[in-house]
């Protein structure tokens, strides 16, 4: 179940969003070239990423910070960099582009020592900009819990896209978190899911303001859980994935020929 777009337009450039976009994806390629020499690439996330065992040991503070803008791989990239541009920009608009930047960075800080309390001695380097992105994904289910969100949803060899509140796919997504955090051992690698609980939690906690200076339950009620501006439109496509109208521009429509009918004899 992966998300493709919200319906929920932003209504300013999110210069903040694209820039930690860039610099993750900056990041990525200035030692991709390592992934061909493990001994060199063990070396570098030794140096860079973050190990919960030396964190704990009070050594290695810095990588609290940097291990949110590093990736295990193009996958493990393009992912995360989605979830943000999905998510990201609408938060931007409500708390500023410095606010944002400090909520952001804040999430992944709290994602990484959530880490580093769960697998306390872990001597495992972990990477990744997922924590943050979490918290990003909290605030939004904070502000827009019912803002429609486009997720493919694959099963085997049937995939199809549909249009879910924001609650479900993030409730869902977080619930999956505390699950497989429950049942995976944090001391042998893999996915830091309570790194993702943590940074989705503490991005819900530290949204709090915003929501409570809009008016709270009150805000909720008054735009029935969704944003407060038009959602976006989709446009008919040839294809069976719609594709999102830009506020401003002018609509265009797919003229679909019809088919004429034989009369039966």
């Amino acid at each position: 179940m992966f998300p493709i777009r919200d319906h929920n337009p932003s209504l300013s450039t999110p210069y903040v969003t694209y820039a930690l976009m860039l610099v993750n994806v900056l990041v990525f390629l200035s030692y991709v070239s390592l992934f061909g020499d493990q001994r060199a690439l063990g070396a570098f996330f030794d140096q860079w990423a973050l190990i919960p065992a030396r964190v704990s040991q009070g050594e290695g503070m810095i990588t609290l910070f940097t291990t949110m803008f590093m990736h295990g791989g193009f996958m493990h990239l393009a992912g995360n960099m989605l979830f943000l541009w999905i998510f990201g920009d609408n938060l931007e608009d409500e708390m500023g582009h410095v606010g944002y930047l400090l909520f952001y960075l804040a999430s992944g800080l709290a994602a990484a020592l959530v880490h580093v309390m769960a697998a306390p001695h872990s001597p495992v380097p972990t990477v990744g900009a997922s924590g943050a992105i979490a918290g990003v994904m909290g605030g939004y289910l904070l502000l827009y819990p019912k803002a429609r969100i486009d997720i493919l949803f694959i099963f085997i060899i049937f995939f199809r896209i549909f249009s879910v509140p924001a609650w479900v796919m993030l409730g869902i997504w977080f619930v999956i978190q505390l699950i497989a955090g429950t049942e995976a051992d944090a001391t042998m690698g893999g996915v830091a899911y309570w790194a993702h609980a943590g940074g989705f939690i503490a991005g819900f906690i530290l949204t709090l303001p915003v929501w409570l200076r809009k008016g709270g339950t009150g805000y909720w009620n008054q735009y029935h859980g969704r944003p407060p501006h038009p959602e976006a439109e989709y446009e008919l496509t040839p294809t069976r994935i719609p594709r999102v109208r830009r506020r401003g521009a002018p609509p265009r429509v797919t003229r679909v020929p019809r088919v004429k009918r034989k009369k039966d004899d």
